[in-house]
């Protein structure tokens, strides 16, 4: 059967996929340096003069909602993606090289956890938070990302450690050195394409996360960039200036932090899919 090649049309189907994508990021930048006036009549043209009045009235804002909202972020993105990174790693070694049935069904269970929205655990997770006096605070928000996003990490971790070869964390044993320093000088510094990947994806999904931080910080516990979005805009206030120039700032720190590992983001994600 003779194919018709249509050469034309990969190009166009690309063309229409970046569109689609670029659509609202253009919308975004533009608003940005618009006024709000402008914003309202006309929202899909192009800022013409452009104004940083919007950014200043965020920066220079007397209720200081996107510092404190940036400090907030910043200080529970990291902490989480540090705990994680850690706990990760280790949890992923062991049960990548165990042969034990207890591994084999840990892992299972923790790949079980990647099927559950985080809405659906939310209410006995406040629960849990309220009796350990950890609710409204900055702790009990990186306790959930920790517990909530491990099952992501080992997977990852546990699929890279396999291509490491068993040979080196041997050879360290007959070195003489334990498997604590083995992981920690031996497979660790092997692993930094996977921790790569572990760190901009949970990093993005942590930062972004809106709803878990809204219920668990509670307006007691502060904000976060995110959550400072939506209380930007209350029921007597609609400056969508000031709202697009928030969504502007609170996406340039996840952008920087992907550029900055963004040469052993795509190696982390397709080492675990080569077989050592």
């Amino acid at each position: 059967m003779h194919r018709v090649r249509l050469p034309w049309l990969r190009p166009v189907v690309a063309l229409a996929v970046t569109a689609v994508f670029f659509l609202p990021l253009y919308l975004v930048l533009s608003n940005v340096f618009k006024p709000g006036k402008d914003i309202t009549d006309h929202p899909a043209s192009f800022p013409w003069p452009p104004t940083l009045d919007n950014l200043s009235a965020v920066l220079n804002r007397p209720d200081g909602l996107f510092w404190n909202g940036l400090i907030n972020s910043v200080t529970i993105t990291f902490l989480s993606i540090v705990v994680l990174t850690v706990v990760s790693a280790m949890l992923g070694h062991y049960l990548s090289r165990s042969r034990s049935r207890f591994a084999r069904a840990a892992l299972l269970i923790l790949l079980a956890g990647l099927m559950i929205p985080p809405q659906v655990i939310l209410v006995p997770v406040t629960d849990v938070l309220q009796l350990t006096g950890m609710m409204t605070t900055i702790q009990g928000m990186v306790a959930f990302n920790v517990g909530y996003y491990v099952p992501f990490g080992v997977f990852v971790f546990s699929g890279f450690i396999r291509t490491v070869p068993l040979k080196l964390e041997e050879s360290a044993a007959m070195d003489g050195a334990g498997r604590w320093r083995t992981f920690w000088q031996v497979v660790l510094p092997l692993l930094r394409p996977a921790t790569a990947s572990v760190l901009i994806f949970l990093g993005v999904w942590i930062w972004n996360d809106f709803l878990n931080p809204l219920i668990i910080l509670g307006p007691a516990g502060g904000t976060t960039v995110t959550v400072g979005v939506y209380r930007a805009i209350g029921e007597h206030q609609q400056d969508y200036g000031q709202v697009f120039g928030l969504m502007f700032l609170a996406a340039l720190p996840v952008l920087i932090f992907y550029l900055a590992l963004q040469k052993h983001f795509v190696k982390g994600l397709t080492g675990g899919a080569v077989k050592g």
